[in-house]
């Protein structure tokens, strides 16, 4: 039986193997329940890759599988997991940081400690980027999810119980 392998690559959006695998990730990841379950809009993936290369604070990784061979050929290479991460800043640590925008491993490969494969490539080029911390959201009713980041070292983050945790909110434009 052949074993499979996962290799992790930060993202080169002039690469067009990297953007094509990419837009494939996040639709798969937005056709999922806990993406929302719609297709990313054409309109949208069109300028994607574009709009995330002019930005210096956005980054991408993939995931890669391949299988055991002594020598991984590109045609070999089979996407499977993503995170497009966008750095701020922290006025409290005069730092970056780094919040994790879209993380999915497909399903088919669920099971196989990816998030933390993945997870571990975000801080790595967190490190780089001199973060102090790494954020994400995640849905209350995605259990899996919220065991794997707590498996990473994440928690829910609060300045003072007595005031509670912090909440994600939103308003669209």
């Amino acid at each position: 039986m052949t074993s499979l392998h996962f290799v992790t690559t930060l993202v080169d959006y002039a690469n067009s193997r990297h953007a094509t695998d990419l837009i494939y990730m996040l639709q798969a990841y937005a056709k999922d329940p806990m993406g929302g379950g719609q297709a990313v809009p054409v309109s949208v993936t069109e300028r994607l890759i574009h709009e995330m290369s002019t930005r210096s604070y956005v980054f991408s990784i993939l995931v890669y599988a391949h299988k055991d061979a002594a020598e991984i050929s590109t045609a070999d290479l089979v996407p499977v997991a993503f995170a497009n991460c966008i750095e701020s800043f922290s006025t409290f640590k005069g730092r970056a940081v780094i919040n994790v925008h879209d993380f999915a491993v497909l399903p088919a490969f669920r099971g196989r400690d990816l998030s933390k494969t993945l997870m571990d490539a975000i801080e790595l080029e967190a490190e780089k980027r001199n973060a102090c911390k790494i954020t994400l959201e995640v849905l209350e009713g995605n259990i899996p999810a919220q065991q794997a980041y707590i498996k990473c070292g994440f928690k829910a983050y609060e300045l003072d119980p007595e005031m509670g945790r912090a909440l994600f909110w939103e308003k669209p434009l």
